[in-house]
């Protein structure tokens, strides 16, 4: 933070009010808000009034060095990125504008309807959003005609890691699909006719060789909404590529769950934009959506990639369950024969669909075994009953310190309270307070930099012992509660991951509660618990 507040000195002849790390974004970068005094406003265009900036350290030099560029010659062309304030001497602290902490990724989950439909304020949010997009991947085209921006010849000069989307990218990602999710997935596969196929797939991806730029990471979450209007952030792996990869990766972005309908009005609203922003470029609807379901099922390998990596290696629960849907999107994109060239990866891919239907089948079986455990319970069966009452039940609750520890009801007494006011809380920002620990935003923030998983690893050994033990000693109650200040974000989170750590271990019967929240949920013993 010293780095940070001797840029700001330099940027404003004044030291720092406040400095507040901010959560991260899986990358090696860092952020913070720091906040000032009148001295901002010096440097806000009228009429705005700026009370804080954001400051980036990146230990990756060329990294810092596309987003410099890039940003600069966004800001010199009038597009919606942050202003570039101060940068260090070595390039790698920087302060830019604050755009605020309302995501559009945030917005829409605010604004989806309970069947799953966005209100008129989160469509015009997207509308805004998508139609914003072609501004930036013509750039390079139309960037001669401005007297503040560079040539075409320079424009993809600091692009990072690389100035153009290329066979060696394209065949990096597409392995990514094959060692990280196939392989690990346990899918059998002749590599060298898979390989064949991906190198035909490649080709056909390579046909579009415009100048256009590709932001490479366009996705609600790199969206900021500031006084209604879109923002863009997070540019610093754009290069030369295809218009359709950032189309394909906005609208068929997993957790978005857009619906068609949404998607075709979406892409209407960007080939209107597109075709109206220069004379030469006159894409058709027919033309362009079948260049696009070709980089859909491009997206859908990488992204599936990322899920086997995330999820099947590392564990991380969001990105096992992400899984069946792109596994969907991808069936969608087989039933319209986008992979009908490409004979050999069709087949893999029918086979995932497969395995996927089974897991499903698996899924629904365990579940009706659950129901029908839960049906025995009901039943005046003597043997059963007693069985039962033997067993172990673990009460697994979250809460607010203000509020009070919850009361041991069984009158055992012992277990665990945890403390989870130490890791990082998002009840801090704007964008997550009206979320609880069970929204994936709040989800993905808690997880970001470590520290709830570092501390529940630690909660994990104590209460696997102490499970353990009571279901040999015969013990039957067991409570486990974990407070933070509001009882709403890092207490849910905890709360309901160890319940369902230990649901799924031990096959215990686990009554969980998030008392702040008003909502309980009973997990029912495993059959073969019985």
């Amino acid at each position: 933070m010293e780095r940070i507040s001797q840029l700001y000195q330099q940027l404003t002849g004044k030291t720092p009010q406040r400095i507040v790390p901010l959560a991260g974004a899986g990358s090696n970068r860092q952020y913070f808000r720091v906040f000032g005094g009148d001295e901002l406003s010096t440097l806000a265009p009228c009429p705005l009034l700026l009370t804080s900036l954001i400051a980036v350290i990146g230990t990756n030099q060329e990294e810092n060095e596309a987003f410099i560029d890039l940003a600069k010659r966004f800001k010199d062309a009038d597009l919606p990125v942050p202003a570039l304030f101060a940068v260090s001497d070595d390039r790698i602290v920087y302060l830019q504008e604050d755009c605020g902490d309302v995501s559009l990724y945030a917005f829409m989950t605010q604004h989806r309807q309970a069947d799953g439909t966005f209100d008129d304020e989160a469509l015009a949010a997207l509308k805004a959003t998508i139609r914003e997009l072609p501004r930036f991947q013509l750039l390079p085209l139309t960037s001669h005609l401005s007297p503040h921006t560079s040539q075409l010849s320079t424009f993809f000069s600091h692009c990072f890691p690389q100035q153009s989307m290329d066979r060696t990218s394209i065949m990096f990602d597409l392995n990514y699909f094959k060692y990280c999710f196939l392989k690990l997935k346990g899918v059998e596969f002749n590599e060298f006719k898979l390989q064949q196929d991906f190198e035909r797939l490649a080709d056909d991806l390579l046909e579009d060789q415009e100048d256009t730029f590709l932001y490479r990471d366009f996705q609600s979450r790199n969206v900021m909404l500031k006084d209604g209007k879109p923002y863009f952030i997070d540019f610093q792996g754009g290069r030369k590529g295809p218009i359709y990869y950032d189309v394909a990766s906005f609208l068929w972005q997993s957790s978005a769950n857009f619906s068609d309908e949404v998607r075709n009005l979406l892409i209407d609203e960007y080939l209107d934009a597109l075709n109206s922003q220069l004379s030469t470029v006159n894409c058709q609807l027919l033309t362009f959506k079948s260049r696009l379901h070709l980089f859909v099922l491009f997206r859908i390998l990488q992204v599936l990639g990322a899920y086997g990596y995330r999820g099947l290696w590392e564990k991380k629960k969001y990105f096992i369950n992400s899984i069946p849907h792109a596994i969907k999107n991808l069936q969608q994109e087989l039933s319209l024969g986008i992979c009908d060239a490409y004979p050999y990866l069709k087949e893999v891919c029918q086979t995932l669909i497969v395995l996927n239907a089974d897991e499903e089948k698996s899924r629904a079986e365990e579940a009706a075994k659950r129901d029908k455990v839960a049906a025995y319970l009901q039943q005046d069966n003597t043997y059963l009953k007693k069985d039962v009452d033997a067993s172990l039940v673990v009460r697994v609750f979250s809460f607010s310190f203000k509020k009070g520890i919850p009361e041991d009801e069984s009158g055992n007494g012992g277990g665990y309270v945890f403390d989870c006011r130490s890791t990082h809380n998002p009840g801090r920002y704007d964008e997550y307070k009206p979320l609880t620990g069970l929204d994936q935003p709040v989800i993905d923030f808690l997880e970001s930099d470590g520290e709830i998983l570092t501390f529940l690893d630690s909660v994990y050994r104590l209460v696997d012992f102490h499970v353990a033990r009571f279901k040999e000693r015969g013990f039957t109650n067991m409570q486990i509660s974990f407070g933070c200040t509001g009882g709403r974000h890092r207490s849910v989170y905890c709360a309901q991951h160890v319940a369902e750590h230990i649901h799924e271990k031990f096959g215990v019967e686990v009554h969980l509660c998030h008392r702040e929240q008003n909502v309980t949920s009973h997990l029912s013993p495993h059959i073969s618990h019985l």
